[in-house]
């Protein structure tokens, strides 16, 4: 995870907005806490007082349950960077005009159109973060780093700075002036506000003049399955039946839309009920707040793992599978006759949520057109909050239908009441609707769902084949010919095994240059286009026999080489190389891939252009960073046979930690 996240946060766009998450992040928390002191101050009323919480969260949701789809059209309609600062002033100013105003009424108007203003920027903000990445795989660390931040290290400075800031009467012994005054506390209150709107300010102007990137736009390149190309061309009304028409047309969308109606039902039902539910296992208050923590601990549980599941479970079947064992385990919770089985249930739903949610996410931000991103992504935020807000609305009201009894079950005494009824019905609303939504979005693939799920269980990689897929990656032909030859020879000497040396088709002259010659083809995209046929043909020809029969094979530039070459000398987009390379190798990865990396500095003047070799190596070293389970970098500096010794060392170091006992115990010539 380490890697990952400092090869994202090495992108300086994506580093700057990630500041920029950070300055609203704590804004959003600070104006909850403070406009919740604020309606609490201006009344005496107990129950006011006991709604203004309630009040506060249900005006800044409320613009997105009345105006969902708004924020995804502007986004996918607009500059999105416009977009974003547009809503950052817009909340700089009403927060500033609540704290000048101090009038309930207006804090309430205020607080509904700062939430207007929020549903305008977080779907720019969400479509806008894979354009900025260098490719699709590193969306999912991204989309980890905002909701660390977000949810971990902002509500930390915002609960800090808050207590801070208002416990100043407390920490100078200034409560005798608040009480004579009356007005120290909602001075305190209203310094709040201000510092929330200078913060929104602040992440304006950084977004105006410091990521400019934001209103970078990506062409996706040409799908089979997306025969109606979303369109932008016209009036919102057009655009909003263009991406109702791309949800009905899409399984994966619909499925992951699905999948997340019973996912947020089940969470609206459990925190409407929780501090009922806490009095039901005879917990106490304190019980209350222990299962929280279970929760939430859940989540930065299953957020942080589901990347390593997702190297072995496809994503569209890890999300099913997530919600479906979301819902399994909310019915043990309402089954649950102990708090520590509470605990324990409570901590592995949440689990699951974390991991649901990272992954449609990552599903939306890799999956989904630019084109239409914005929209996707403003209906997956407002189903959450319709959805929850409704389930937390609705739970209370179910709970009371139920009068509470006790009962004795294994000599303890056990509390039934109307949350455990609710509890039920939800999780198996949601455990159906994860069936569904995995029906829909899995993609039928000759692996059954048992081999994933062992594969996912198990430490071993999942397999296509029983052989091996040794890659040699590097800045030059010469390099990679050599000692992937040299690394065949050897294998064939002390291994004992079936070992096939496979060459870059990009290299074969003679076929390639035949082809694109009787073609009359010159661009740079006819070369891709081409070299990825000629890769297909030989991985279908020889190199998926070659596993399936049990042999080793050893590939001279892979994908990454000819990726990071095509992309530095034509300007390419990565991610659509990567797409057309995964396409022509149907999504076959190397088990290890050895990078040479060599300073190009050290390269022959007939190498070619020196700043092109620096450029390709920077961007074969950040690939390696990005997934350090399936690389090993070798230095690639010296001679033939020194850069051989260590690359022996290398992968028999790997094999030996994979447990690839039948090539690991070859003695070294």
């Amino acid at each position: 995870m380490a890697h990952r996240a400092r090869s994202v946060l090495a992108i300086r766009p994506f580093r700057r907005l990630w500041g920029v998450t950070y300055l609203c992040s704590v804004a959003d928390w600070l104006s909850l806490l403070a406009l919740t002191g604020l309606v609490s101050q201006a009344t005496q009323d107990y129950k006011t007082q006991s709604f203004a919480f309630a009040g506060v969260v249900l005006t800044q949701l409320l613009p997105g349950l009345l105006f969902a789809p708004l924020g995804g059209l502007f986004a996918d309609r607009f500059d999105r960077r416009k977009v974003m600062v547009f809503a950052d002033v817009g909340r700089f100013g009403l927060l500033l005009s609540i704290a000048i105003v101090g009038s309930p009424l207006w804090l309430f108007v205020g607080n509904f159109l700062v939430g207007f203003c929020a549903l305008l920027w977080i779907p720019s903000k969400d479509a806008a973060v894979p354009n900025l990445l260098r490719r699709p795989d590193q969306v999912e660390t991204a989309n980890q780093l905002g909701m660390v931040m977000t949810y971990g290290i902002a509500v930390i400075s915002a609960g800090g700075l808050y207590a801070a800031i208002t416990g100043i009467n407390t920490n100078f012994s200034l409560q005798r002036a608040a009480t004579e005054s009356g007005a120290s506390e909602a001075g305190a209150t209203r310094l709040v506000l201000f510092i929330i709107a200078a913060l929104y300010l602040a992440s304006a102007v950084t977004i105006a003049t410091r990521i400019p990137e934001l209103s970078r736009r990506v062409a996706s390149a040409p799908k089979a399955a997306d025969s109606d190309k979303p369109d932008t061309s016209g009036g919102f009304g057009a655009m909003l039946r263009d991406a109702a028409t791309f949800v009905r047309t899409s399984p994966l969308v619909r499925g992951l839309l699905i999948g997340m109606i019973g996912a947020f039902v089940a969470a609206g039902a459990l925190v409407g009920s929780s501090q009922v539910y806490a009095t039901s296992v005879l917990g106490g208050q304190a019980s209350f707040g222990l299962l929280f923590v279970a929760l939430f601990i859940g989540l930065a549980t299953g957020m942080g793992g589901a990347p390593k599941l997702a190297r072995k479970l496809p994503r569209n079947r890890l999300f099913g599978i997530a919600i479906v064992t979301a819902g399994i385990d909310l019915l043990l919770v309402a089954l649950s006759p102990h708090l520590v089985v509470s605990l324990i249930t409570c901590a592995i739903l949440g689990m699951c949520a974390g991991a649901a949610f990272l992954t449609g996410v990552t599903i939306i931000g890799t999956e989904v057109d630019d084109a239409i991103r914005g929209r996707i992504n403003a209906i997956y935020q407002s189903l959450m909050k319709i959805i929850f807000a409704g389930g937390m609305a609705l739970t209370p009201v179910l709970v009371g239908l139920v009068a509470p009894h006790s009962i004795t079950l294994f000599d303890r005494s056990m509390v039934i009441d109307g949350t455990r009824p609710v509890l039920l019905g939800a999780g198996l609303l949601a455990t159906v609707m994860g069936v569904l939504a995995y029906r829909q979005m899995d993609d039928r693939r000759s692996e059954t769902i048992l081999s994933d799920l062992r594969a996912a269980i198990s430490r071993k990689p999942r397999r296509r084949a029983t052989g091996l897929l040794i890659a040699v990656e590097g800045n030059t032909h010469i390099d990679t010919s050599t000692q992937a030859t040299l690394l065949a020879d050897w294998l064939r000497a002390n291994s004992g095994t079936d070992v096939l040396l496979a060459a870059d088709p990009a290299l074969d002259d003679v076929r390639l240059r035949s082809v694109l010659t009787e073609a009359g083809l010159n661009s740079a995209r006819a070369h891709a286009l081409v070299a990825a046929a000629v890769r297909a043909d030989l991985v279908e020809r020889e190199i998926q026999p070659a596993l399936a029969r049990g042999a080793v094979v050893v590939m001279e530039r892979f994908v990454d080489s000819p990726l990071a070459h095509l992309s530095v000398a034509a300007g390419l987009d990565p991610s659509e190389l990567e797409g057309l390379a995964d396409w022509a190798t149907e999504r076959l990865r190397p088990d290890i891939t050895v990078l040479l990396d060599r300073d190009p500095a050290t390269l022959p003047p007939r190498a070619g252009n020196a700043e092109h070799h620096w450029h390709v190596q920077s961007v074969l070293t950040d690939m390696a960073a990005a997934d350090p389970d399936r690389y090993v970098v070798v230095d690639g500096d010296g001679s033939a046979a020194d850069v051989h010794d260590r690359v022996l060392i290398a992968v028999r170091t790997t094999m030996a930690g994979r447990k690839l006992a039948q090539f690991a115990q070859a003695e070294t010539h």
